[in-house]
Protein backbone atom coordinates (compact mmCIF):
# COMPACT_ATOMS: atom_id res chain seq x y z
CA UNK A 1 0.00 0.00 0.00
CA UNK A 2 1.25 3.48 -0.80
CA UNK A 3 -0.20 5.31 2.19
CA UNK A 4 -1.37 4.54 5.72
CA UNK A 5 -3.92 6.55 7.66
CA UNK A 6 -3.79 6.16 11.44
CA UNK A 7 -6.79 6.86 13.64
CA UNK A 8 -5.78 8.85 16.69
CA UNK A 9 -7.42 8.62 20.12
CA UNK A 10 -9.38 11.68 21.10
CA UNK A 11 -12.84 13.09 21.78
CA UNK A 12 -15.57 11.86 19.49
CA UNK A 13 -18.26 13.94 17.79
CA UNK A 14 -21.75 13.31 19.04
CA UNK A 15 -21.19 12.64 22.72
CA UNK A 16 -19.44 10.30 25.08
CA UNK A 17 -19.12 6.57 24.66
CA UNK A 18 -21.93 4.47 26.07
CA UNK A 19 -20.84 2.68 29.20
CA UNK A 20 -22.72 0.40 31.53
CA UNK A 21 -21.37 0.41 35.06
CA UNK A 22 -19.93 -3.05 35.75
CA UNK A 23 -21.26 -4.94 38.74
CA UNK A 24 -19.34 -7.07 41.16
CA UNK A 25 -19.84 -10.78 41.10
CA UNK A 26 -21.70 -12.44 43.93
CA UNK A 27 -19.77 -14.30 46.65
CA UNK A 28 -18.60 -17.51 45.01
CA UNK A 29 -16.17 -20.42 45.33
CA UNK A 30 -14.50 -21.37 42.06
CA UNK A 31 -13.45 -25.02 42.13
CA UNK A 32 -10.87 -25.72 39.41
CA UNK A 33 -10.45 -29.39 38.56
CA UNK A 34 -6.92 -29.65 37.15
CA UNK A 35 -5.99 -26.70 39.35
CA UNK A 36 -2.33 -27.71 39.43
CA UNK A 37 -2.05 -27.73 35.66
CA UNK A 38 -0.75 -25.46 32.93
CA UNK A 39 -4.10 -23.90 31.97
CA UNK A 40 -4.68 -22.75 35.53
CA UNK A 41 -1.22 -21.21 35.91
CA UNK A 42 -0.90 -19.53 32.51
CA UNK A 43 -4.45 -18.37 31.82
CA UNK A 44 -7.06 -18.78 34.53
CA UNK A 45 -5.29 -17.29 37.55
CA UNK A 46 -3.82 -14.33 35.57
CA UNK A 47 -7.32 -13.63 34.23
CA UNK A 48 -8.77 -13.71 37.74
CA UNK A 49 -5.96 -11.40 38.91
CA UNK A 50 -7.03 -8.93 36.22
CA UNK A 51 -10.61 -9.13 37.51
CA UNK A 52 -9.32 -8.26 40.98
CA UNK A 53 -7.61 -5.17 39.55
CA UNK A 54 -10.85 -4.21 37.81
CA UNK A 55 -12.73 -4.41 41.10
CA UNK A 56 -15.16 -7.01 39.80
CA UNK A 57 -14.81 -9.74 42.43
CA UNK A 58 -16.70 -9.91 45.71
CA UNK A 59 -14.91 -10.15 49.04
CA UNK A 60 -16.45 -13.60 49.33
CA UNK A 61 -14.63 -14.94 46.25
CA UNK A 62 -12.26 -17.91 46.68
CA UNK A 63 -10.56 -20.65 44.63
CA UNK A 64 -10.14 -24.34 45.42
CA UNK A 65 -7.65 -26.07 43.10
CA UNK A 66 -8.35 -29.80 42.86
CA UNK A 67 -5.64 -32.07 41.48
CA UNK A 68 -3.71 -35.23 42.30
CA UNK A 69 -0.38 -33.35 42.11
CA UNK A 70 1.98 -33.45 45.06
CA UNK A 71 1.19 -29.89 46.18
CA UNK A 72 -0.18 -28.03 49.16
CA UNK A 73 -1.54 -24.50 49.67
CA UNK A 74 1.87 -22.89 50.12
CA UNK A 75 3.65 -24.61 47.24
CA UNK A 76 0.78 -23.87 44.87
CA UNK A 77 0.83 -20.19 45.84
CA UNK A 78 4.60 -20.05 45.30
CA UNK A 79 4.22 -21.52 41.81
CA UNK A 80 1.41 -19.13 40.95
CA UNK A 81 3.34 -16.12 42.27
CA UNK A 82 6.23 -16.90 39.94
CA UNK A 83 3.83 -17.29 37.00
CA UNK A 84 2.14 -14.00 37.86
CA UNK A 85 5.44 -12.09 37.94
CA UNK A 86 6.18 -13.40 34.44
CA UNK A 87 2.67 -12.47 33.28
CA UNK A 88 2.74 -8.85 34.42
CA UNK A 89 6.26 -8.42 33.02
CA UNK A 90 4.68 -8.64 29.56
CA UNK A 91 2.62 -5.52 30.21
CA UNK A 92 3.54 -1.98 29.27
CA UNK A 93 6.24 -0.25 31.31
CA UNK A 94 3.63 1.72 33.25
CA UNK A 95 2.27 -1.52 34.72
CA UNK A 96 5.34 -3.75 34.69
CA UNK A 97 5.24 -4.77 38.36
CA UNK A 98 2.96 -7.16 40.15
CA UNK A 99 0.38 -5.29 42.20
CA UNK A 100 1.27 -6.86 45.52
CA UNK A 101 -1.92 -5.72 47.22
CA UNK A 102 -4.15 -7.27 44.53
CA UNK A 103 -2.10 -10.46 44.33
CA UNK A 104 -2.05 -10.84 48.12
CA UNK A 105 -5.84 -10.41 48.16
CA UNK A 106 -6.22 -13.22 45.60
CA UNK A 107 -3.45 -15.60 46.65
CA UNK A 108 -4.74 -15.79 50.22
CA UNK A 109 -8.05 -16.96 48.81
CA UNK A 110 -6.47 -19.88 46.91
CA UNK A 111 -6.34 -23.31 48.53
CA UNK A 112 -5.38 -26.76 47.27
CA UNK A 113 -7.28 -30.03 47.57
CA UNK A 114 -5.41 -33.16 46.60
CA UNK A 115 -7.71 -35.86 45.30
CA UNK A 116 -8.58 -38.11 42.39
CA UNK A 117 -11.37 -37.09 40.06
CA UNK A 118 -13.01 -40.53 40.33
CA UNK A 119 -12.84 -40.79 44.14
CA UNK A 120 -16.08 -40.05 45.99
CA UNK A 121 -14.05 -38.88 49.01
CA UNK A 122 -12.76 -35.94 46.97
CA UNK A 123 -16.31 -34.74 46.47
CA UNK A 124 -17.31 -35.32 50.07
CA UNK A 125 -14.46 -33.04 51.12
CA UNK A 126 -15.48 -30.51 48.49
CA UNK A 127 -19.03 -30.52 49.79
CA UNK A 128 -17.86 -29.55 53.25
CA UNK A 129 -15.56 -26.84 51.87
CA UNK A 130 -18.18 -25.32 49.55
CA UNK A 131 -20.97 -25.34 52.10
CA UNK A 132 -24.26 -23.86 50.94
CA UNK A 133 -22.80 -20.97 48.91
CA UNK A 134 -22.47 -20.27 45.20
CA UNK A 135 -20.04 -22.45 43.25
CA UNK A 136 -18.52 -22.54 39.78
CA UNK A 137 -16.87 -25.85 38.89
CA UNK A 138 -14.26 -25.31 36.17
CA UNK A 139 -13.22 -28.49 34.34
CA UNK A 140 -9.66 -27.67 33.22
CA UNK A 141 -9.05 -31.37 32.55
CA UNK A 142 -8.91 -33.84 29.67
CA UNK A 143 -12.24 -34.39 27.93
CA UNK A 144 -12.52 -37.96 29.19
CA UNK A 145 -13.07 -36.59 32.72
CA UNK A 146 -15.98 -34.25 31.87
CA UNK A 147 -18.87 -36.68 32.32
CA UNK A 148 -17.36 -38.61 35.29
CA UNK A 149 -16.66 -35.41 37.24
CA UNK A 150 -20.16 -34.05 36.64
CA UNK A 151 -21.65 -37.40 37.70
CA UNK A 152 -19.61 -37.30 40.93
CA UNK A 153 -20.65 -33.70 41.60
CA UNK A 154 -24.30 -34.68 41.21
CA UNK A 155 -23.92 -37.74 43.45
CA UNK A 156 -22.43 -35.54 46.18
CA UNK A 157 -25.28 -33.04 45.89
CA UNK A 158 -22.96 -30.32 44.62
CA UNK A 159 -24.95 -29.47 41.49
CA UNK A 160 -28.25 -28.67 43.24
CA UNK A 161 -29.36 -25.08 42.91
CA UNK A 162 -31.76 -23.17 45.14
CA UNK A 163 -33.31 -19.73 45.00
CA UNK A 164 -30.40 -18.41 47.05
CA UNK A 165 -27.45 -20.14 45.37
CA UNK A 166 -26.20 -21.09 41.90
CA UNK A 167 -24.11 -24.04 40.83
CA UNK A 168 -22.45 -23.79 37.38
CA UNK A 169 -20.07 -26.00 35.42
CA UNK A 170 -17.52 -24.65 32.93
CA UNK A 171 -16.42 -27.15 30.27
CA UNK A 172 -13.28 -26.59 28.19
CA UNK A 173 -12.90 -27.93 24.66
CA UNK A 174 -12.58 -30.38 22.98
CA UNK A 175 -16.31 -30.98 23.24
CA UNK A 176 -16.54 -34.26 21.39
CA UNK A 177 -14.51 -35.63 18.48
CA UNK A 178 -17.35 -35.80 15.95
CA UNK A 179 -21.08 -35.14 15.80
CA UNK A 180 -22.05 -38.42 17.49
CA UNK A 181 -19.66 -37.98 20.42
CA UNK A 182 -20.71 -34.33 20.89
CA UNK A 183 -24.35 -35.40 21.08
CA UNK A 184 -23.46 -38.17 23.54
CA UNK A 185 -21.52 -35.79 25.80
CA UNK A 186 -24.33 -33.25 25.71
CA UNK A 187 -26.77 -35.99 26.69
CA UNK A 188 -24.56 -37.07 29.60
CA UNK A 189 -24.25 -33.52 30.95
CA UNK A 190 -27.90 -32.66 30.43
CA UNK A 191 -28.92 -35.82 32.26
CA UNK A 192 -27.40 -34.24 35.38
CA UNK A 193 -27.44 -30.48 34.77
CA UNK A 194 -29.84 -27.97 33.32
CA UNK A 195 -28.63 -26.22 30.16
CA UNK A 196 -28.53 -22.95 32.12
CA UNK A 197 -25.88 -24.46 34.43
CA UNK A 198 -23.48 -25.47 31.61
CA UNK A 199 -20.92 -22.97 30.29
CA UNK A 200 -19.09 -24.48 27.31
CA UNK A 201 -16.11 -22.18 26.97
CA UNK A 202 -14.29 -21.10 23.80
CA UNK A 203 -11.47 -18.72 24.71
CA UNK A 204 -11.58 -17.15 21.22
CA UNK A 205 -14.87 -15.54 22.19
CA UNK A 206 -13.13 -13.77 25.06
CA UNK A 207 -10.93 -11.78 22.70
CA UNK A 208 -11.91 -8.14 22.31
CA UNK A 209 -12.06 -8.15 18.52
CA UNK A 210 -14.35 -11.18 18.46
CA UNK A 211 -16.75 -9.48 20.86
CA UNK A 212 -16.35 -6.29 18.83
CA UNK A 213 -17.77 -8.00 15.73
CA UNK A 214 -21.29 -7.58 17.08
CA UNK A 215 -20.58 -4.02 18.21
CA UNK A 216 -19.17 -3.08 14.79
CA UNK A 217 -22.09 -4.57 12.92
CA UNK A 218 -25.04 -3.57 15.05
CA UNK A 219 -24.04 -0.27 16.71
CA UNK A 220 -22.79 1.50 13.57
CA UNK A 221 -25.29 2.62 10.97
CA UNK A 222 -22.88 2.41 8.03
CA UNK A 223 -21.81 -1.26 8.41
CA UNK A 224 -24.98 -3.32 8.61
CA UNK A 225 -26.59 -1.98 5.37
CA UNK A 226 -23.48 -3.22 3.50
CA UNK A 227 -23.34 -6.59 5.28
CA UNK A 228 -24.95 -8.77 2.62
CA UNK A 229 -24.56 -10.52 -0.74
CA UNK A 230 -25.25 -7.32 -2.69
CA UNK A 231 -22.05 -5.72 -1.38
CA UNK A 232 -19.74 -8.48 -0.12
CA UNK A 233 -17.85 -10.65 -2.60
CA UNK A 234 -16.48 -13.20 -0.13
CA UNK A 235 -15.18 -13.67 3.42
CA UNK A 236 -11.86 -15.18 4.54
CA UNK A 237 -11.28 -16.53 8.06
CA UNK A 238 -7.68 -17.39 8.96
CA UNK A 239 -6.24 -18.96 12.11
CA UNK A 240 -2.51 -19.47 11.45
CA UNK A 241 0.15 -20.60 13.90
CA UNK A 242 3.93 -20.77 13.62
CA UNK A 243 4.20 -23.41 16.38
CA UNK A 244 4.04 -27.11 15.71
CA UNK A 245 2.39 -29.64 17.98
CA UNK A 246 4.97 -28.92 20.72
CA UNK A 247 4.51 -31.57 23.44
CA UNK A 248 1.01 -32.54 22.35
CA UNK A 249 1.93 -35.08 19.68
CA UNK A 250 -0.08 -37.90 21.24
CA UNK A 251 -3.16 -35.68 21.53
CA UNK A 252 -2.79 -34.19 18.07
CA UNK A 253 -2.42 -37.59 16.37
CA UNK A 254 -6.02 -38.41 17.28
CA UNK A 255 -7.31 -34.88 16.73
CA UNK A 256 -5.80 -33.03 13.77
CA UNK A 257 -6.33 -29.47 12.61
CA UNK A 258 -9.98 -29.83 11.65
CA UNK A 259 -11.21 -31.28 14.95
CA UNK A 260 -8.94 -28.99 16.96
CA UNK A 261 -10.05 -25.70 15.40
CA UNK A 262 -12.95 -25.76 12.94
CA UNK A 263 -16.12 -26.99 14.73
CA UNK A 264 -15.45 -24.66 17.67
CA UNK A 265 -13.20 -21.63 17.06
CA UNK A 266 -13.74 -21.20 13.32
CA UNK A 267 -17.48 -21.90 13.38
CA UNK A 268 -17.97 -19.38 16.19
CA UNK A 269 -16.14 -16.71 14.21
CA UNK A 270 -18.20 -17.52 11.12
CA UNK A 271 -21.43 -17.37 13.11
CA UNK A 272 -20.55 -13.97 14.62
CA UNK A 273 -19.86 -12.55 11.15
CA UNK A 274 -22.86 -14.08 9.40
CA UNK A 275 -25.65 -14.08 12.02
CA UNK A 276 -28.74 -11.91 11.78
CA UNK A 277 -29.26 -9.16 14.34
CA UNK A 278 -30.68 -10.69 17.54
CA UNK A 279 -33.76 -9.12 19.09
CA UNK A 280 -31.61 -8.33 22.15
CA UNK A 281 -28.22 -9.19 23.63
CA UNK A 282 -29.85 -11.75 25.89
CA UNK A 283 -27.78 -14.94 25.81
CA UNK A 284 -30.39 -17.14 24.16
CA UNK A 285 -31.35 -14.47 21.62
CA UNK A 286 -27.73 -14.28 20.42
CA UNK A 287 -27.24 -18.03 20.45
CA UNK A 288 -30.50 -18.60 18.56
CA UNK A 289 -29.14 -16.53 15.66
CA UNK A 290 -25.82 -18.36 15.71
CA UNK A 291 -27.58 -21.71 15.45
CA UNK A 292 -29.68 -20.51 12.50
CA UNK A 293 -26.54 -19.52 10.58
CA UNK A 294 -24.74 -22.80 11.20
CA UNK A 295 -27.88 -24.77 10.28
CA UNK A 296 -27.97 -22.87 6.96
CA UNK A 297 -24.42 -23.87 5.95
CA UNK A 298 -24.67 -25.95 2.77
CA UNK A 299 -23.48 -29.55 3.06
CA UNK A 300 -19.74 -29.65 2.57
CA UNK A 301 -18.49 -31.31 -0.61
CA UNK A 302 -15.20 -33.31 -0.50
CA UNK A 303 -13.77 -31.11 -3.27
CA UNK A 304 -14.23 -28.03 -1.09
CA UNK A 305 -11.83 -29.26 1.61
CA UNK A 306 -8.02 -29.32 1.51
CA UNK A 307 -5.92 -31.29 3.99
CA UNK A 308 -2.22 -30.61 4.51
CA UNK A 309 0.68 -31.70 6.69
CA UNK A 310 3.89 -29.78 7.30
CA UNK A 311 7.25 -31.17 6.30
CA UNK A 312 10.75 -29.95 7.19
CA UNK A 313 11.35 -26.25 6.62
CA UNK A 314 12.38 -23.10 8.43
CA UNK A 315 10.71 -20.21 10.26
CA UNK A 316 12.58 -16.94 10.89
CA UNK A 317 15.79 -18.67 9.77
CA UNK A 318 15.43 -21.54 12.25
CA UNK A 319 15.15 -25.09 10.88
CA UNK A 320 11.94 -26.88 11.78
CA UNK A 321 11.22 -30.61 11.74
CA UNK A 322 8.37 -32.09 9.77
CA UNK A 323 5.25 -33.22 11.59
CA UNK A 324 6.25 -36.87 11.29
CA UNK A 325 9.50 -36.04 13.07
CA UNK A 326 7.78 -34.53 16.11
CA UNK A 327 7.77 -36.40 19.48
CA UNK A 328 4.96 -38.95 19.90
CA UNK A 329 3.97 -38.72 16.22
CA UNK A 330 3.86 -41.77 13.96
CA UNK A 331 6.55 -41.72 11.22
CA UNK A 332 3.83 -42.48 8.64
CA UNK A 333 1.11 -40.31 10.18
CA UNK A 334 -1.83 -39.24 8.00
CA UNK A 335 -3.03 -36.59 10.49
CA UNK A 336 -3.62 -33.17 8.95
CA UNK A 337 -1.92 -30.09 10.42
CA UNK A 338 -3.64 -27.74 7.96
CA UNK A 339 -7.14 -27.52 6.61
CA UNK A 340 -8.81 -25.10 4.21
CA UNK A 341 -12.49 -25.13 3.32
CA UNK A 342 -15.01 -23.34 1.15
CA UNK A 343 -18.37 -22.94 2.86
CA UNK A 344 -21.60 -21.44 1.57
CA UNK A 345 -24.65 -20.30 3.54
CA UNK A 346 -28.10 -20.91 2.09
CA UNK A 347 -30.07 -17.91 3.28
CA UNK A 348 -31.22 -14.58 1.86
CA UNK A 349 -28.33 -12.56 3.27
CA UNK A 350 -25.45 -14.76 2.12
CA UNK A 351 -26.58 -16.82 -0.88
CA UNK A 352 -23.73 -16.90 -3.40
CA UNK A 353 -21.10 -15.49 -1.00
CA UNK A 354 -18.36 -18.04 -0.27
CA UNK A 355 -16.73 -18.20 3.16
CA UNK A 356 -13.16 -19.48 2.87
CA UNK A 357 -11.56 -20.72 6.09
CA UNK A 358 -8.03 -21.95 6.76
CA UNK A 359 -6.12 -23.00 9.83
CA UNK A 360 -2.77 -24.67 10.28
CA UNK A 361 0.45 -25.11 12.19
CA UNK A 362 4.04 -24.21 11.26
CA UNK A 363 2.86 -21.48 8.89
CA UNK A 364 4.60 -18.26 7.88
CA UNK A 365 3.31 -16.18 10.76
CA UNK A 366 0.98 -16.28 13.74
CA UNK A 367 -2.25 -14.57 12.80
CA UNK A 368 -5.97 -14.92 13.37
CA UNK A 369 -8.16 -12.60 11.36
CA UNK A 370 -11.44 -12.20 9.50
CA UNK A 371 -11.27 -10.42 6.13
CA UNK A 372 -14.44 -9.03 4.57
CA UNK A 373 -13.85 -8.55 0.82
CA UNK A 374 -16.34 -6.08 -0.66
CA UNK A 375 -17.32 -6.13 -4.31
CA UNK A 376 -15.29 -3.93 -6.64
CA UNK A 377 -16.60 -0.56 -7.77
CA UNK A 378 -17.40 -0.12 -11.50
CA UNK A 379 -14.23 0.68 -13.45
CA UNK A 380 -15.88 2.77 -16.24
CA UNK A 381 -15.31 6.12 -14.50
CA UNK A 382 -11.53 5.61 -14.56
CA UNK A 383 -11.22 4.02 -18.03
CA UNK A 384 -9.57 7.10 -19.62
CA UNK A 385 -7.16 7.76 -16.73
CA UNK A 386 -3.76 6.25 -15.86
CA UNK A 387 -5.46 4.15 -13.18
CA UNK A 388 -4.55 0.53 -13.87
CA UNK A 389 -6.75 -1.09 -11.25
CA UNK A 390 -8.85 -0.18 -8.24
CA UNK A 391 -7.68 -1.05 -4.76
CA UNK A 392 -9.84 -3.86 -3.36
CA UNK A 393 -12.05 -2.72 -0.49
CA UNK A 394 -11.26 -5.03 2.41
CA UNK A 395 -12.08 -4.78 6.11
CA UNK A 396 -9.83 -6.97 8.25
CA UNK A 397 -10.67 -7.75 11.86
CA UNK A 398 -7.44 -8.81 13.57
CA UNK A 399 -7.94 -11.14 16.52
CA UNK A 400 -4.39 -12.17 17.37
CA UNK A 401 -1.57 -11.48 18.04
CA UNK A 402 -2.73 -7.85 17.86
CA UNK A 403 -6.38 -6.87 18.13
CA UNK A 404 -7.91 -4.24 15.89
CA UNK A 405 -9.62 -3.40 12.61
CA UNK A 406 -8.08 -2.27 9.30
CA UNK A 407 -9.98 -0.73 6.36
CA UNK A 408 -8.44 -0.73 2.88
CA UNK A 409 -9.68 1.56 0.11
CA UNK A 410 -8.60 3.90 -2.74
CA UNK A 411 -7.79 7.61 -2.53
CA UNK A 412 -6.46 10.11 -5.07
CA UNK A 413 -2.73 10.70 -4.91
CA UNK A 414 -1.98 14.46 -4.72
CA UNK A 415 -1.04 15.88 -8.13
CA UNK A 416 -2.43 17.31 -11.38
CA UNK A 417 -3.50 13.93 -12.81
CA UNK A 418 -5.96 11.33 -11.57
CA UNK A 419 -3.89 8.70 -9.92
CA UNK A 420 -5.23 6.40 -7.23
CA UNK A 421 -3.27 5.00 -4.33
CA UNK A 422 -4.28 2.34 -1.87
CA UNK A 423 -4.60 3.50 1.75
CA UNK A 424 -5.38 1.84 5.04
CA UNK A 425 -7.05 3.12 8.17
CA UNK A 426 -6.13 1.12 11.22
CA UNK A 427 -7.72 0.90 14.64
CA UNK A 428 -5.62 -0.92 17.23
CA UNK A 429 -6.96 -1.77 20.68
CA UNK A 430 -3.59 -1.39 22.39
CA UNK A 431 -2.96 2.07 20.90
CA UNK A 432 -6.46 3.45 21.39
CA UNK A 433 -7.40 2.11 24.81
CA UNK A 434 -3.94 1.67 26.35
CA UNK A 435 -4.86 -1.74 27.72
CA UNK A 436 -2.29 -4.22 28.95
CA UNK A 437 -2.29 -7.80 27.70
CA UNK A 438 -5.03 -10.14 28.84
CA UNK A 439 -5.39 -13.89 28.64
CA UNK A 440 -8.72 -13.79 26.79
CA UNK A 441 -10.42 -15.46 29.75
CA UNK A 442 -11.25 -12.36 31.82
CA UNK A 443 -14.59 -11.62 30.20
CA UNK A 444 -15.57 -15.28 30.06
CA UNK A 445 -14.85 -15.95 33.74
CA UNK A 446 -16.59 -12.76 34.79
CA UNK A 447 -19.64 -13.56 32.64
CA UNK A 448 -19.84 -17.01 34.19
CA UNK A 449 -19.72 -15.51 37.69
CA UNK A 450 -22.57 -13.11 36.92
CA UNK A 451 -24.59 -15.66 34.95
CA UNK A 452 -24.29 -14.18 31.45
CA UNK A 453 -24.04 -17.07 28.96
CA UNK A 454 -23.97 -14.97 25.78
CA UNK A 455 -20.38 -15.87 24.86
CA UNK A 456 -20.73 -19.55 25.74
CA UNK A 457 -21.89 -22.29 23.42
CA UNK A 458 -25.26 -23.91 23.87
CA UNK A 459 -25.73 -27.62 23.14
CA UNK A 460 -27.30 -26.96 19.74
CA UNK A 461 -24.48 -24.55 18.80
CA UNK A 462 -21.88 -27.23 19.49
CA UNK A 463 -23.75 -29.88 17.53
CA UNK A 464 -24.37 -27.51 14.61
CA UNK A 465 -20.62 -26.83 14.37
CA UNK A 466 -19.86 -30.54 14.23
CA UNK A 467 -22.63 -31.09 11.68
CA UNK A 468 -20.87 -28.69 9.29
CA UNK A 469 -17.61 -30.68 9.26
CA UNK A 470 -19.02 -34.20 9.66
CA UNK A 471 -19.20 -34.82 5.86
CA UNK A 472 -15.44 -34.17 5.65
CA UNK A 473 -14.73 -36.52 8.56
CA UNK A 474 -16.87 -39.22 6.94
CA UNK A 475 -15.07 -38.83 3.61
CA UNK A 476 -11.66 -38.99 5.26
CA UNK A 477 -12.55 -42.12 7.23
CA UNK A 478 -13.43 -43.78 3.93
CA UNK A 479 -10.02 -42.84 2.52
CA UNK A 480 -11.41 -40.24 0.11
CA UNK A 481 -8.84 -37.52 0.71
CA UNK A 482 -5.35 -36.45 -0.27
CA UNK A 483 -2.85 -35.21 2.31
CA UNK A 484 -0.97 -32.32 0.68
CA UNK A 485 2.54 -31.58 2.01
CA UNK A 486 3.77 -28.05 2.71
CA UNK A 487 7.15 -26.96 4.04
CA UNK A 488 7.24 -25.48 7.54
CA UNK A 489 7.34 -21.69 7.23
CA UNK A 490 5.12 -21.58 4.15
CA UNK A 491 1.52 -20.36 3.90
CA UNK A 492 0.13 -23.86 3.41
CA UNK A 493 -0.12 -26.34 0.53
CA UNK A 494 -0.57 -25.24 -3.07
CA UNK A 495 -3.94 -26.99 -3.10
CA UNK A 496 -5.26 -24.35 -0.67
CA UNK A 497 -4.36 -21.62 -3.18
CA UNK A 498 -6.05 -23.62 -5.93
CA UNK A 499 -9.25 -23.79 -3.84
CA UNK A 500 -9.66 -20.03 -4.26
CA UNK A 501 -8.00 -19.73 -7.69
CA UNK A 502 -10.72 -21.82 -9.32
CA UNK A 503 -13.16 -19.06 -8.25
CA UNK A 504 -10.84 -16.30 -9.49
CA UNK A 505 -9.81 -15.28 -5.96
CA UNK A 506 -6.74 -15.55 -3.76
CA UNK A 507 -5.89 -15.59 -0.07
CA UNK A 508 -4.66 -12.48 1.68
CA UNK A 509 -0.91 -12.84 2.31
CA UNK A 510 -0.17 -14.20 5.76
CA UNK A 511 2.82 -11.92 6.15
CA UNK A 512 1.07 -8.90 4.64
Amino acid sequence: MSESLELQPGPLDGGDALERAPRRSQPCTMVIFGGGGDLTRRLLVPAIYNLVGAGLLDEGFSIIAVDWSDLDDERLREQLTQTMREFVAKRRASAAALNEENWDWLSQRISFLRGAFDDAKTYQTLSSLCGVGNCVFYLAVAARFFAPIVAQLEAAGLTRETESRFRRVVVEKPFGSDLASAKALNAQLLNVLDESQIYRIDHYLGKETVQNILALRFSNGFFEPLWNRQNIDHVQITAAETVGVEKRGRFYETTGALRDMVPNHIMQLLAMVAMEAPISFDADAVRDEKSKVLAAVHELAPGDVVRGQYTEGSIAGRPMPGYRGEPDVSPDSETETFVAMKLTIDNWRWAGVPFYVRTGKRLTTRKTEIAIHFKSAPYALFRDTPVEQLTPNIMVMQIQPSEGVTMQFSAKVPGPTVKLGGVRMKFDYADWFQEGPSTGYETLIYDCLIGDATLFQRADNVEAGWAVVQPALDAWSDGHSTLHPYAAGKAGPDAADALLARDGRHWLRLNG
